[in-house]
């Protein structure tokens, strides 16, 4: 009987000699690209799920008849179902049309590295309560949590680390919810079934490990309950409080630091024609000239780039009320541009790029114009992604963000875990530091 599937025999199974499943603890096998159907998890895509406890054993009880699914491709679940869940949290990223897009586009894909393993929590009627974004990954690539040298350790050691589940949102290192609820059930309970069937099925396909990224802080703490390891980062986040324009936002900063940010706007400006593109604004040729910078920029600084160009178009024509495009021109012609997306409540730097280099380009059109959009639409913060201290300079400060992870082997799961209980208490001492240091030089002006 194989157990991927409920099948007498498959193609995973021991009995038919070829396709094994890789077991932990196990060496071999590639890493990358993940063949759909092939040796990595029988590809059954709606087959129902039994729902384990933290150690993989036993079933939970509660809500009382519901099951878990297992999708290969968002659109087998469809828009409806899907954002049923997602629509009521105001997150762009978890909603149908970004994961869709990402998919259907060629990003997130098994020939990438990224087959999908959805689940759906489904009431006795076969109604979808619940869902959390979920893949199959055959690298670490694309993700901002960084567990590279856990790979590398684990499998100098004999192990195969790949392939591993992540519930993510593809290439976004964004914040926000994993565990996504129909508002007809209770939320405590949905994200406990939901994390509990994403443990159940890592130790049922044999994979090294579940981890789950940047999840809301209520959640992190449900997957701490539930067993898996917690990790905290730091990022670099601007928030409003209260300004009325941009000016009002300057008041709030030193002499100094006001000087500063002014003679970097005029110097990013000179000569140029920036605009903010959204809606109906947004045409092909905009996406065409963006898919250019990111290329440029992506290529020169990461490798390679994630996103196809058809990526753009998609989440250009689902989304395009949801998207903040900012665009340099020079002389009608645009030279490098910040793709934003808007939430409910935030604005979310996502990628950028230019072909010209123009001091303090990148701080106008991916820092200050984000600022001045989310003031004049009354959002709460910006988000401008991964990493980059130079950001508090500019008003963003530093910020826990949050990742949980399962590692199934004990013999890596107790040196992961030291690892994450040193790094843990580094964060808030980080925190204040930062915190502590952009007050030092941008509202106390008597030290400049």
């Amino acid at each position: 009987m194989c157990r991927s599937c409920g099948r007498e025999t498959c193609s995973t199974s021991p009995a038919s000699g070829a396709g094994r499943r890789p077991q932990p603890g196990r060496a071999g096998g590639q890493t990358g690209r993940l063949r759909p159907g092939g040796a990595r998890v029988h590809r059954h895509s709606r087959r129902d799920q039994r729902l384990f406890g933290p150690d993989g054993r036993g079933e939970v009880s509660e809500p009382a008849e519901v099951t878990i699914r297992v999708h290969d491709r968002i659109a087998e679940i469809g828009r409806d179902a899907w954002d049923a869940c997602a629509a009521p949290t105001g997150d762009p990223f978890v909603g149908y049309d970004f994961l869709h897009a990402c998919e259907a586009s060629g990003s997130a894909v098994p020939k990438q590295g990224w087959a999908p393993r959805h689940l759906t929590l489904r009431d006795a009627q076969d109604a979808v309560i619940g869902a959390m974004p979920l893949y199959l990954k055959g690298h670490s690539q694309g993700e901002y949590v960084f567990d590279h040298s856990w790979a590398d350790a684990y499998q100098r050691a004999g192990g195969r680390y790949y392939p591993k589940l992540l519930g993510a949102v593809p290439f976004t290192p964004a914040t926000g919810p994993r565990l996504l609820v129909h508002p007809s059930i209770e939320v405590a309970t949905g994200r406990a079934v939901l994390i509990q069937g994403a443990l159940g099925l890592t130790e049922q396909i044999g994979v090294s490990s579940l981890h789950v990224n940047f999840p809301s802080d209520a959640e992190w703490r449900v997957m701490g309950e539930a067993g898996m390891l917690l990790r905290q980062d730091v990022q670099f986040i601007w928030t409003n409080q209260g300004y009325g324009s941009f000016d009002d936002f300057l008041a709030a900063l030193s002499s100094n630091r006001r000087k500063t940010i002014r003679r970097e706007r005029r110097e990013a400006q000179a000569g140029l024609d920036i605009r903010v593109l959204t809606g109906s604004d947004l045409t092909e040729d905009h996406w065409d000239a963006f898919f250019a910078f990111y290329m440029d920029t992506g290529s020169r600084k990461w490798g390679r780039p994630y996103l196809t160009r058809d990526f753009f178009s998609r989440v250009g024509e689902t989304m395009a009320e949801r998207i903040a495009l900012v665009m340099a021109f020079r002389d009608g012609v645009p030279i490098a541009a910040a793709l934003n997306f808007i939430g409910r409540d935030a604005l979310y730097g996502r990628q950028w790029g230019t072909l010209e280099d123009v001091p303090f380009l990148h701080f106008e059109l991916c820092y200050y114009q984000a600022i001045e959009f989310a003031i004049a639409r009354g959002l709460s913060r910006v988000e401008a992604g991964a990493q980059g201290e130079h950001k508090m300079a500019r008003g963003y400060l530093p910020t826990p963000v949050h990742s949980a992870h399962h590692i199934v082997d004990p013999a890596l799961r107790r040196p992961v875990a030291d690892y994450l209980r040193r790094e843990r208490a580094g964060v808030p001492m980080s925190i204040s530091l930062g915190s502590w240091n952009l007050a030092r030089r941008s509202y106390w002006p008597e030290v400049e």
